[in-house]
């Protein structure tokens, strides 16, 4: 029997988290799906990624709602990505009024949202159920920085008794990555710039910056961090554990992309040398099998001089899965 293409064979739902982790911070994390960020101001709260779908927003403000009644100001796009950001319409009928994002994630969305969000619509049909009730794609009202990395491009915003300060650190997950820091309680929301115990999607990533993006992120001394998926890590220690997991990750997937390439092997042969050095540390961990023909693509490509990643269809998807099978 052949393997279902990416995640289309988990429709088992997964436990939601609510977790708090500093006065003003919280994770809501679920077993591997993509996680999200709350920060609770005594005027304003922010959320850090939208999810998926209304239905999904619309559970996670229910959380919100049993610890504050305060109104959802902000919604933070870390990336592009739909599972990401198509449930914000939920917190624009709460009342939301700034959806916010880099450069580099707006002009990936021009670029590309449409085609992920059929893409991603046809990977995840458990995370998008409900999908009819999605308006479209979500379009930041608030744009930040020039698309360079670094904090000369960053916005402060201040939710009342706490400020959050948001910037693109640098390229990793995608070229736009933004992340949500609480300096004064050393809380970051990461996005999928880091991940703990769970798959590594790059499919659309930048490989070969992302490790010295994580030693940005690194530097900052974060007590606790909302990664994009696994479970919201505590303390300096495990934070760093979380931050070196996503580093392996990349590092040893890149590796074996540039030795694919070097050896002139084709996409299947380079997807059977990957797994000899991923499968042993990664093979267990949740949406391992979902990432890994999109990483190996990508790494594939990189490693061959393609720098900006090419674009994910519906239709590339299965072009790659057949591939991969045949």
């Amino acid at each position: 029997m052949s393997k279902a293409f990416a995640s289309q064979a988990d429709l088992d739902d997964k436990k939601t988290t609510f977790e708090q982790l500093s006065e003003h911070c919280w994770a809501y994390t679920a077993e591997g799906d993509p996680n999200s960020g709350v920060i609770i101001g005594e005027k304003f709260i922010m959320v850090s990624d939208a999810t998926a779908t209304p239905a999904m927003a619309r559970d996670l403000i229910k959380h919100i709602r049993t610890v504050s009644d305060k109104p959802i100001k902000y919604v933070l796009l870390t990336h592009y990505h739909a599972v990401r950001v198509l449930g914000a319409s939920a917190y624009l009928a709460e009342g939301a009024t700034e959806v916010i994002a880099s450069r580099g994630t707006y002009e990936l969305i021009v670029e590309r949202g449409a085609q992920d969000m059929q893409s991603e619509m046809e990977r995840f049909p458990r995370l998008f159920r409900g999908a009819d009730s999605v308006p479209g794609l979500t379009w930041p009202t608030l744009v930040i920085g020039d698309g360079q990395p670094g904090r000369q491009g960053s916005l402060e915003v201040d939710l009342g008794g706490v400020k959050v300060s948001i910037w693109h650190p640098g390229p990793g997950h995608t070229r736009g990555d933004t992340i949500a820091w609480v300096e004064a309680e050393k809380v970051l929301f990461s996005g999928d710039l880091v991940e703990y115990e769970a798959g590594v999607y790059t499919g659309d990533a930048q490989l070969e910056e992302w490790p010295a993006t994580l030693e940005a992120l690194r530097a900052l001394g974060a007590e606790a961090i909302v990664p994009g998926r696994g479970e919201a890590m505590k303390g300096k220690d495990d934070v760093n554990k979380a931050l070196d997991y996503t580093k392996r990750w990349v590092t040893t997937l890149f590796q074996a992309g540039k030795e694919a390439a070097a050896a002139g092997m084709d996409l299947k042969t380079a997807m059977a040398h990957t797994r000899k050095s991923m499968d042993p540390v990664f093979g267990h961990v949740f949406i391992y099998e979902h990432c890994l023909p999109f990483d190996v693509s990508r790494a594939f490509d990189e490693a061959q001089g393609i720098k900006n990643p090419r674009i994910w269809t519906a239709e590339r998807d299965q072009e790659m899965w057949k591939a991969l099978q045949a």
